[in-house]
């Protein structure tokens, strides 16, 4: 059944195998997450699960948003998500959904917001290379031609130029679990995940 869930980033570091190889590991606080909505679709197979994770002081909401956790009869939160799933079974609004939904040895999708690195030149945005750096030239960083001539007469749009780089949703496929500590809400993760330490991020389970 697939298992959507929102946890923290909390940073890297490395472990080592019965072999003795190191092994890059990212450590994610994930959940527990509570069920706050279920909607059928009546014209597709699947069902769309909201989840809600960080509990926080109905005062620091809207009144909409508390009359909405109100209305659902469960605690009000900071952040929503929603997932779609083929099954509902024991799923039901109010329920608690926490890592131990999740097995060593899974393969998991992470999504997450990159790490903004401002305003960035062609070179380090696209891997561009850069002009000749002999002595007269005067084409060392500069983008060179960016469109045609009088036909068409404008700038296709999606041309790779600078511009702000990072800082958009980025989701890394198939990482595998390679530990889990259900008492602290820790899970292990081979590999690097989207974001810095602290920055909310989406596991999905299929």
């Amino acid at each position: 059944m697939p298992i959507g869930m929102l946890g923290k980033k909390i940073g890297m570091t490395q472990i080592f195998n019965k072999q003795g190889n190191t092994i890059p590991v990212t450590l994610l606080q994930v959940g527990p997450c509570t069920i706050t909505q279920i909607q059928k679709e009546a014209n597709h197979n699947y069902s769309r699960i909201q989840i809600g994770y960080e509990y926080i002081n109905p005062n620091k909401l809207s009144k909409p948003n508390t009359e909405y956790f109100k209305k659902k009869k469960v605690p009000c939160f900071k952040y929503l998500k929603e997932y779609k799933t083929n099954s509902l079974d024991k799923l039901n609004i109010g329920k608690v959904l926490n890592i131990k939904e999740f097995k060593v040895g899974n393969q998991i999708n992470i999504s997450g917001i990159s790490i903004g690195k401002g305003f960035s030149g062609y070179q380090k945005r696209h891997h561009f290379s850069r002009g000749p750096m002999s002595h007269g030239s005067k084409n060392h960083k500069q983008p060179g031609s960016i469109g045609a001539g009088t036909t068409p007469g404008r700038v296709f749009p999606g041309k790779r130029m600078a511009g702000r780089m990072g800082n958009e949703k980025v989701t890394i496929r198939n990482l595998e679990i390679v530990n889990i500590n259900a008492d602290k809400n820790i899970m292990l993760i081979k590999g690097s995940v989207p974001g810095k330490s602290g920055n909310i991020i989406y596991i999905y389970k299929k």
